[in-house]
């Protein structure tokens, strides 16, 4: 199996920040694209950064300027440096990784989600 674990979550007042972090492991032979999605109370959930093996990153507007992704591909660990935050950022995040667990085969996961509370 593949284990994507976020953590970092939690509660931070407008104007903070906030770090997550999600860690996989398990049967991994490579890991292409990973991201976090958010989900929002009574929302869908949406794509907020993603990044290629090879560093390149993508970012939401409402999120642009104001997160950063990154990944140690040596610790298969993606990043997600939250400043700025804002009510509107409250959900909860969660990781996403395209692991090839073989040569021959690949597949979307998903971590188990960190709640994300921004509130004065």
């Amino acid at each position: 199996q593949v284990q994507l674990v976020e953590s970092g979550g939690g509660l931070v007042q407008p104007g903070g920040s906030l770090r997550l972090s999600c860690a996989a492991s398990g049967r991994i032979f490579s890991i292409n694209a990973m991201g976090w999605y958010r989900q929002a109370p009574g929302k869908q959930r949406e794509l907020a950064a993603t990044v290629t093996s090879g560093g390149i990153t993508n970012y939401a507007d409402s999120v642009k300027g104001r997160f950063t992704i990154s990944r140690d591909n040596a610790k298969n660990t993606v990043y997600l440096e939250m400043n700025s935050l804002e009510p509107e950022d409250t959900a909860i995040y969660y990781c996403n990784a395209d692991v090839r667990v073989t040569i021959f085969r690949s597949g979307a996961y998903w971590g188990q989600g960190t709640q994300v509370t921004v509130s004065s």
